[in-house]
């Protein structure tokens, strides 16, 4: 079993469960198990079971997709605390994305009878799932949007920025990662990375970008939108 006080510190500081309160948090936490994953081992592919939720404590999952022609899109990266798999976990049909460690990772597992058994008990677990589920399509909706009408520049812009807020201005990423995280090719996220690095915005290391100035980042981001 999982520490419970570990993940308790964690879901409390998470937007998703911080407002269901201790007595819910702790019977949540009481639920969890640990799973450890090496980096680049997968947990699951799209289409498994939808069987589980999951909360990052340490490392970080890369949330991709793969077309029938085998084009590979990064939809998300998630670190220490966030939460993901809930979709499937709440409708029960299959994973609609494969997650994979891009790093040593370990996560907070939560078995879908056991979270359904709870919501029964408790109503307002229930209303925060809908609350998530409506962020999520709200970021899903501004992504599709940035992808159909923003240059590469714009949307490298944000990605980072998103990056940053999540993992602090070292990001571990590589540029091939970044590349599908932007529906771009490496080669062009190369050439404006490096015309960011001679301008002092950033610091470019083997599978790490270093954010040296993220507020100006910011301001660019905003004045291109």
């Amino acid at each position: 079993m999982a520490e419970p006080y570990d993940l308790v510190g964690l879901l409390a500081v998470n937007p998703f469960f911080a407002g269901l309160g201790d007595e819910t948090l702790r019977d949540i936490a009481l639920l969890c198990v640990t799973r450890s994953l090496s980096a680049g081992q997968t947990l699951f592919f799209k289409g498994d079971a939808g069987d589980a939720l999951y909360a990052v404590r340490r490392g970080q999952v890369r949330i991709s997709n793969e077309t029938e022609d085998g084009r590979r899109t990064t939809l998300n990266m998630l670190g220490p605390g966030d939460v993901f798999g809930e979709v499937a976990l709440l409708d029960g049909r299959p994973r609609t994305a494969s997650a994979i460690a891009i790093e040593p990772t370990t996560l907070f597992v939560i078995l879908r009878r056991d979270l359904l058994a709870l919501i029964e008990r408790r109503p307002s677990v229930a209303v925060q799932f809908i609350e998530l589920l409506c962020d999520r399509i709200r970021w899903m909706s501004q992504r599709t949007e940035e992808a159909a009408f923003l240059p590469l520049e714009q949307r490298l812009l944000r990605r980072l920025i998103a990056l940053g807020q999540d993992f602090g201005d070292e990001i571990v990423v590589s540029q091939e990662e970044l590349a599908l995280f932007v529906g771009a090719t490496r080669e062009s996220v190369n050439r404006q990375l490096q015309t960011w690095k001679r301008s002092g915005l950033l610091r470019l290391g083997r599978g790490r970008i270093q954010l040296l100035d993220p507020q100006h980042m910011a301001r660019l981001a905003s004045a291109k939108g």
